[in-house]
């Protein structure tokens, strides 16, 4: 017997239907050049379904952004709840990271397309760095949780530690994206244990007694 689905399930499977149609036209064929019919089309939808669900394409990337953000936030909550030293949990950190770009390698390029247009267009700019802001603020919630518990300060201000990782795994994204052979799958990793040794440095603690480490990822970043 076939489960009928209810209005709500059946609005979010259009809807994952929608996004999913989206990513695969907007990689290869770019924000620019997709247009919405084909997307509404190739997901077995009409227009009207699209814009039942979405306002422009812009609003469904948005929708894509804060999936993969929530997945992020969800699996880097985890990390910290461990109770391994600080450079365990960089390398463990980096090596999420790395799983991250290589499920979804076209994502980033996604991405970065998108950054470069919210540069051109200052409403969806707006809309993309309130969502990073989100982001960041959720991060360094998590850094400070864990802070508290281990009863230990950092050196530098948490929101800004949060950017600092932030910038590095967008930088490590970008490198990836433009030269993948030179760029080892350890290199954010790396970069995160010594980014947080020399926190620790700077605390004048072992890093053992330091706050453990949490990237930010792009489109994830962010991670």
């Amino acid at each position: 017997m076939t489960t009928r689905l209810s209005r709500k399930q059946k609005q979010a499977h259009t809807r994952s239907c929608l996004m999913k149609s989206a990513a695969r036209i907007f990689t290869d064929r770019g924000l620019e050049q997709a247009s919405i019919d084909e997307v509404a089309e190739q997901a077995g939808f009409t227009k009207g379904a699209f814009y039942a669900n979405f306002r422009s394409k812009e609003e469904l990337f948005l929708a894509m952004l804060d999936e993969r953000f929530a997945q992020r936030v969800k699996e880097i909550d985890h990390v910290l709840a461990s109770d391994d030293d600080l450079l365990t949990q960089a390398r463990a950190s980096g090596a999420g990271f790395t799983r991250f770009i290589a499920a979804d390698p076209e994502w980033q390029r996604l991405f970065f397309e998108f950054t470069a247009y919210a540069a051109r267009n200052e409403e969806f700019r707006k809309e993309l760095v309130t969502r990073y802001r989100a982001l960041r603020e959720r991060f360094t919630e998590l850094y400070r949780r864990r802070a508290e518990r281990l009863e230990v300060a950092s050196p530098v201000p948490l929101e800004l530690v949060a950017l600092m990782t932030c910038t590095m795994a967008n930088g490590a994204a970008l490198e990836q994206l433009l030269e993948p052979d030179a760029v080892p799958d350890n290199l954010f990793g790396s970069m995160l244990e010594i980014f947080f040794a020399g926190l620790a440095a700077m605390a004048g603690v072992s890093v053992e007694g330091m706050q453990p480490a949490v990237p930010e990822v792009a489109g994830s970043k962010t991670t």
